[in-house]
């Protein structure tokens, strides 16, 4: 194991004594040593539970013969960063989680680790230590909070933004805004709907990385330290046995994870996260992935933001395990850390509200989630969450309103200069340009809240919460810092969005792009530090702003 070099011989004895200060004895050195990465803190609501699970996860560890260590690592709220210079930090924090847990793991010699985690960046981060070190690892997420609820009707953050859409249009008062505020998010757990946090918990079950449940048990649940003890257990079995990361995750693991993405309409930001993943597991897949199975598998759920349910209603109905047993046919056998194989799992699993998880055959839209558009505005690609479109708006015409900046927008959308038939046009907000590629809720759930979500699309460079439902369109590449076309794009151009059909396009020829192009000077923000770092290394976003 690896801790031998701080634990056996002659010379680990320095060592040695470092760690008797830490309080082990004897014979913990003839024990594995695991490591658990506690991104605890008591700002971001998903995380405020996480110290419980440590607890619980070190019992375990301890019960099957390993000694526990912990070390901390940072989170970002993506509900507090959204809207300013915050923001930009964000997605940035995925590659700091990630490089936390690596140097921290393997600095240290650890036999294996834990990652408990939760929210937006934090799961995605540590997925990616876990396939770059390839050293045995669990990851357990902290789970979903329950919904809010307002004169009986359940809510949630995204409301909270929607209202303000409709405070602006004198559908809603600043009391009702308040009421919103106070009843949205009522304790602990990352949130209630189907937003990124929760899309990566169910998807981390999928590739097998947690232990089945995990994935939809709430945050108060009693169940998730039972699950927390025994992911303890599990990775000391691990250790043990040797079994790394990438003998669990493989290329079918990551075609089942796309699969159950597309059923449940998961949050746009997996089509950054997974494909960053699975270059860390040496096993890369590509939007062209997302798009091919998102022709295949059917969006049987609908949660919050596309519908009306939440996370806890997706657990009632038996969660990951009956998702899985919908798509039985449709996936392939990969291990977990459960010691079972995936189509186990899968048989095992049932089905217990036929409204939550609809048959194949009786599907919510015949589609999955997302959707990969190209076209002169978007040549390498862009996403879009069509399972959150209405009908009207799978085909759009519109005249562009373009902004240099989210801030830009927000204020235009707000005063109602944005009107029925524009296409709101957000540029420079992508990975290099923002830097960062800022998510954007304000913007679309303020369209939604106006009474806009039929009549006004919204395109960006750079991406969106996994709140945002209606014609919002992100991830386009080239971005316009790297003189993408968007950066082309002027007020008044005609745009025409065609989801069945896959295509992005402006009534531009490719001559007159050129041109245009050949005319632009790229807004460029000053940046230092981490971002100005960032700004060097990152790919765009259809790569999954990977960093090379």
């Amino acid at each position: 194991m690896h801790s031998e070099v701080i634990r056996k011989g002659v010379d680990a004895a320095p060592a040695r004594s470092l760690l008797r200060a830490d309080g082990l004895k004897d014979a913990d050195f003839d024990k594995p040593f695991i490591a658990i990465a506690d991104s605890w803190n008591n700002i971001i609501p998903g995380h405020l539970g996480l110290n419980q699970i440590v607890e619980a996860v070190k019992k375990g560890i301890t019960e099957a013969g390993g000694v526990p260590f912990v070390f901390g690592v940072p989170g970002i709220c993506d509900g507090i960063a959204m809207g300013h210079r915050g923001m930009r930090y964000s997605l940035i924090s995925r590659e700091v989680v990630s490089d936390c847990c690596e140097v921290m793991v393997l600095g240290h010699a650890f036999d294996g680790w834990v990652g408990v985690t939760n929210c937006d960046k934090i799961t995605p981060g540590m997925l990616m230590a876990a396939g770059r070190m390839d050293v045995p690892a669990i990851m357990i997420t902290g789970g979903a909070m329950v919904a809010g609820k307002l004169k009986g009707e359940p809510i949630d953050f995204q409301t909270v933004y929607e209202t303000i859409g409709q405070l602006q249009v004198g559908k809603a008062t600043e009391q009702d805004l308040h009421d919103v505020e106070c009843a949205a998010c009522p304790g602990a757990g990352s949130c209630s709907g189907l937003f990124t946090a929760n899309t990566m918990a169910c998807l981390t079950e999928t590739l097998g990385m947690s232990v089945t449940g995990c994935g939809t048990c709430l945050a108060t649940d009693p169940r998730k330290l039972k699950l927390a003890e025994e992911t303890g257990r599990r990775i000391v079995e691990l250790a043990k046995k040797g079994i790394t990361p990438r003998d669990i995750v493989n290329k079918h693991s990551f075609h089942n994870a796309i699969c159950v993405d597309m059923a449940i309409g998961g949050s746009t930001n997996t089509a950054l996260h997974i494909p960053a993943i699975s270059k860390d597991f040496g096993c890369p897949v590509s939007l062209d992935d997302f798009d091919q199975i998102s022709r295949q598998i059917p969006h049987i759920t609908t949660l919050r933001p596309a519908g009306k349910y939440h996370i806890e209603d997706l657990d009632r109905a038996g969660g990951v395990p009956a998702i899985l047993n919908r798509l039985i046919d449709h996936l392939e056998d990969a291990p977990t850390v459960n010691g079972r194989n995936i189509l186990e799992i899968a048989r095992s699993g049932r089905v217990l509200d036929e409204d939550v998880l609809r048959p194949l055959n009786n599907p919510y839209h015949k589609q999955g989630g997302i959707a990969v558009l190209r076209g002169n505005i978007a040549p390498l690609g862009s996403v879009i969450k069509q399972a959150a479109v209405t009908p009207k708006m799978m085909q759009f015409t519109g005249r562009a309103k373009c902004f240099d900046s989210e801030q830009d927008a927000t204020a235009a959308i707000k005063s109602g200069k944005v009107r029925a038939g524009d296409v709101v046009v957000i540029r420079y907000e992508g990975p290099k340009g923002a830097p960062g590629m800022p998510e954007m809720l304000a913007p679309t759930s303020i369209i939604q809240g106006m009474g806009l979500g039929e009549s006004v699309a919204l395109i960006t460079d750079g991406r969106f919460s996994g709140a945002t439902r209606g014609g919002a369109i992100g991830h386009v590449s080239p971005e316009a810092f790297e003189k993408g076309p968007i950066a082309a794009l002027q007020d008044g151009d005609i745009i025409d969005i065609d989801i069945p059909n896959r295509k992005l396009n402006v009534r531009l020829t490719d001559a007159e792009l050129a041109a245009r192009l050949r005319t632009v000077k790229p807004v460029v923000r000053p940046v230092v530090g981490v971002q100005k770092k960032y700004r060097e290394l990152v790919t765009n976003g259809v790569n999954g702003a990977y960093l090379e």
